[in-house]
């Protein structure tokens, strides 16, 4: 699958962050948050390129 590849983040933590958004309907700054709390830091702009 080589939609991850050359991304800064692991596939995980890209998987998580969109399912955190599309699951429970957050914000991109909410699911930064959450990730951030869980020690990985991610800005809300790169969350939005994601989705």
């Amino acid at each position: 699958m080589g939609y991850f590849k050359g991304k800064q983040f692991k596939k995980d933590i890209i998987l998580v962050a969109v399912g955190y958004y599309c699951r429970f309907s957050l914000s991109y700054r909410d699911v930064s948050e959450i990730l951030k709390e869980r020690g990985v830091s991610v800005h809300p702009t790169t969350i939005m390129r994601w989705v």
